[in-house]
């Protein structure tokens, strides 16, 4: 076994490891691909710790083989394929995910496209679908349409039924956004999303991964009763809000992170993504949009991908064997 170790700022580096045994009610995964997320890039600069338990190695969404399973496991077969969300321990050749958090290959997806898909549907089906409310003829708005969060939500939105308005940071990852259904695609750069967003009817439901000086444009440009739900805070955690406009307008503004959720927690997710996403990624209406691929040694270089903002959709590791 191989994997990807994380030391401060020194660059990530390859080395052997010890081969893993999966616990009672999890299995062991061995690796085609893995995605790369941001809480990777913040988990290694100490802001975001694997919950107890966990593995220190990076790395949140995994597809490959199943090549053991413990006492416990009954979905899941040496010999099965499967992509999965994990706590930690995607940046390896294996990887151990408990089996509520594994899903089946979606019919007609490659194990690489199947690896990109848990880290972002599971967050905005919990986001946007369940803390949202998010309803067929809601108005969406997505911050960083462009990123794999924002290109998941943009089709699993217009999937849903819903119109979309989304912010992206250059004309080349706006047309993105509107070539994937984003009804209107700001840049944000150029133009005032809270004063588009608000001459359009305002949003019932707004998912920002920004923080910082969007929060009161949020507030502004929701309709009476929409949802705010926070992700992230890219630019900043502290922002001031004008409650009595929270009040007035009725709003919610919510958030919540993924990765610290119950095990039980997520395989529930799971089960919802599977009833009800996994249909559209198998109509071909939701799929990941994948920026680069990098293999698992040089995972420094997609890091820097990643930091660089440059990128559109996904960044993925593979694993050869």
């Amino acid at each position: 076994m191989v994997k990807i170790v994380h030391d401060g700022a020194a660059p990530l580096k390859l080395v052997k490891a010890e081969p893993l045994t999966p616990g009672p009610a999890e299995i062991l995964i061995k690796v085609a691909a893995a995605g790369v997320n941001r809480p990777d890039l913040a988990q290694r600069a100490g802001f975001y710790p694997p919950p107890p338990g966990a593995p220190e190695t990076l790395g949140l969404e995994v597809a490959g083989e199943v090549i053991a399973a413990g006492a416990e496991v009954r979905r899941w077969r040496v010999g099965d394929t499967v992509t999965a969300l994990l706590a930690g321990g995607g940046y390896a050749s294996q990887a151990v995910a408990h089996e509520g958090s594994a899903l089946p290959i979606p019919r007609g997806v490659s194990l690489l496209e199947a690896a990109l898909l848990p880290e972002t549907v599971f967050t905005v089906w919990a986001n946007v679908f369940e803390s949202g409310g998010l309803k067929p003829a809601d108005t969406l708005l997505v911050h960083g349409g462009a990123s794999g969060i924002g290109t998941t939500a943009i089709q699993m939105a217009k999937a849903h039924g819903a119109r979309v308005f989304v912010t992206a940071g250059d004309a080349e990852k706006c047309k993105l956004c509107e070539k994937l259904g984003a009804d209107r695609a700001i840049n944000y750069k150029t133009e005032d999303f809270e004063t588009i967003v608000r001459e359009a009817g305002g949003a019932d439901v707004i998912l920002d991964m920004v923080g910082g000086p969007y929060a009161p444009k949020n507030l502004s440009c929701a309709k009476p009763q929409g949802r705010i739900v926070m992700i992230a805070t890219l630019q900043g955690a502290q922002a001031e809000i004008n409650l009595a406009l929270l009040m007035v307008k009725r709003l919610t503004l919510t958030g919540s992170t993924l990765r610290s959720r119950a095990v039980e927690e997520k395989a529930r997710i799971a089960r919802e993504v599977e009833r009800v996403v996994w249909p559209w990624v198998e109509a071909g209406k939701v799929k990941p949009v994948i920026d680069s691929t990098f293999p698992l040694a040089d995972a420094e270089a997609a890091h820097q991908r990643l930091q660089s903002g440059g990128h559109a959709g996904k960044i993925a590791l593979i694993v050869e064997h």
